[in-house]
């Protein structure tokens, strides 16, 4: 899990739940036509922005923003400079052995392209195109989730319409103003906790996610390519390393 994402939702709606607590009762906030329009409303904003499919997809990768279960670019490059003294003493061919053992998929398709004799172009070519279909998938996701935060207030203003209406209609009432009045300002305030706190920050860590792990893909690709070559395992990590932040860059020799 992501200790980041799980403290911040933690902390953001617990501060926030702690000071409506402390102005009086959280019931006063609690208001189901409020949430039918600004959560509905923005589901079904969202559906008609997007085919369906990619809303389910961009559900699914939400996921992301709580695990954090990408490789170390330190261990990845260690694993290359352990293939290529492998394939400088052995061959390329030895390396088959180790395609069954990697549990990463993206670097075992790598490595089964290499063992198999492909150019380094070629197999450059077909890794940069999974890469780049990937962060397009991300991306997408992302793009879902801020769509959703702009979606989110603007319902919440519907809302503020709506109650408004309710209200003004109902002026020679007193006692139908109250309810009027809270769908009126709930779902302007639910629209803006569930954009500022939930959409768009999920939205920004999915792009921080994709970057992360398109980097690490560029490294595999780079340890790929240095292997087909059959370049020495020094220069190998020496290129890998080049991707990483220069305190995080340890040597294996």
């Amino acid at each position: 899990m992501d200790l980041a994402t799980i403290l911040g939702i933690v902390s953001a709606f617990g501060l926030v739940i702690i000071a409506i607590v402390m102005g009086g009762g959280i019931g006063l906030f609690i208001n189901i036509p409020s949430l039918m329009i600004v959560v509905g409303g923005t589901l079904g904003a969202t559906m008609i922005n997007y085919p369906l499919k990619d809303v389910l997809r961009a559900i699914s990768i939400v996921k992301n923003a709580f695990i954090a279960s990408r490789s170390a670019p330190e261990d990845i490059v260690k694993q290359f400079v352990d293939f290529g003294g492998k394939a400088r003493r052995e061959g390329i061919l030895a390396l088959e052995s180790e395609v069954k053992n990697i549990s990463d998929a993206f670097l075992g398709k790598g490595l089964q392209l290499s063992v198999d004799g492909l150019e380094p172009q070629a197999i450059e070519n077909i890794m940069d195109t999974e890469v780049d279909y990937l962060r397009e998938r991300h991306s997408l996701g992302a793009e879902i989730l801020s769509t959703m935060g702009t979606f989110a207030p603007a319902l919440g203003m519907i809302g503020t319409l709506i109650g408004l209406v309710q209200m003004l209609q109902s002026m020679d009432d007193p006692n139908s103003i109250g309810p009027a009045m809270a769908v009126a300002l709930l779902t302007t305030f639910y629209g803006s906790v569930m954009a500022n706190l939930v959409y768009m920050p999920l939205a920004g860590k999915l792009r921080t996610r994709s970057r992360e792990e398109t980097l690490v893909k560029e490294m595999i690709i780079q340890g790929i390519i240095s292997l087909t070559k059959g370049e020495n395992p020094r220069i190998l990590e020496q290129k890998m390393l080049a991707f990483m932040p220069p305190k995080e860059r340890k040597s294996n020799f």
